[in-house]
């Protein structure tokens, strides 16, 4: 079966902010940020600072084709436009500390290579329905989280912790050095999910239903799981397989 991709709604105007000295007093005053736009081929003074602001506040920067800022039609845009993001992201080692000062047990759940708003949509209501206490995801290679998004997830990404970090290597790293175990969610793999302790500070990693977990990643996971399917499919859609990992993480938990 081939994967087909849906139409990427355009964002509302009053999200934008549009042009080069708008996105640097956007940055210089904290305005929270999903992402900035820029054209592939300006450069300067003005676009290095940008680049230094974003960096130092962990915005993505996406080098985009011209016609993909005509696209959002705004004018004036000056081959840089920003989004505006209602997610307000979590330090990750400050959700942690939180969470084990509270006496619990942490339950992350790392987003791999995931771009389909409405699957990171549908995951996030499962993450926040079962207990999660964040979702880790890279600045690159991930769906915005955008208003379609949040619509998506019934508002639970409003609810729920996010965490954007510049490498998931290093985030996984730092849950090591938090006592945190690794999981990895993948087909393949000999252990049944049943027979996986989920008991303990878990975070699970879930990879693109295309590429799944990249290799590097997939490499410093402590433990691989599978969910056993009786039918013979390519897998599941990774939202639906999310929402039965956490059914079986939170009926662990539970039960203790």
């Amino acid at each position: 079966m081939k994967h087909f991709k849906h139409q990427h709604q355009r964002p509302k105007k009053s999200s934008l902010v549009v042009g080069r000295k708008a996105v640097i007093e956007a940055l210089q005053s904290g305005k929270n940020l999903d992402r900035i736009y820029l054209q592939a081929t300006v450069h300067g003074e003005v676009i290095e600072q940008i680049k230094q602001l974003a960096a130092q506040q962990q915005i993505p920067i996406n080098k985009v084709p011209v016609e993909k800022l005509n696209n959002l039609n705004v004018s004036n845009h000056e081959g840089c436009v920003a989004l505006i993001s209602k997610i307000q992201y979590q330090n990750l080692q400050d959700v942690i500390s939180f969470v084990v000062e509270r006496g619990e047990t942490p339950l992350l759940l790392i987003l791999d290579g995931i771009t389909d708003i409405r699957n990171i949509g549908g995951i996030a209501r499962s993450a926040f329905c079962f207990g999660v206490h964040a979702i880790v995801i890279p600045d690159k290679g991930v769906g915005a989280l955008n208003e379609d998004a949040i619509t998506t997830s019934a508002g639970a990404l409003e609810q729920i912790a996010v965490c954007r970090v510049n490498s998931l290597m290093k985030a996984v790293d730092e849950m090591h050095l938090n006592g945190i175990k690794v999981f990895a969610s993948e087909m393949t793999a000999s252990k049944n999910i049943t027979a996986t302790d989920f008991t303990i500070p878990a975070a699970i990693v879930m990879g693109s239903e295309d590429k799944g977990i990249a290799p590097s990643l997939m490499k410093i996971c402590d433990e691989q799981f599978k969910i056993p399917m009786t039918g013979d499919f390519e897998s599941l859609n990774v939202s639906v397989a999310t929402g039965i990992i956490l059914y079986e993480t939170a009926r662990q938990r539970t039960a203790v």
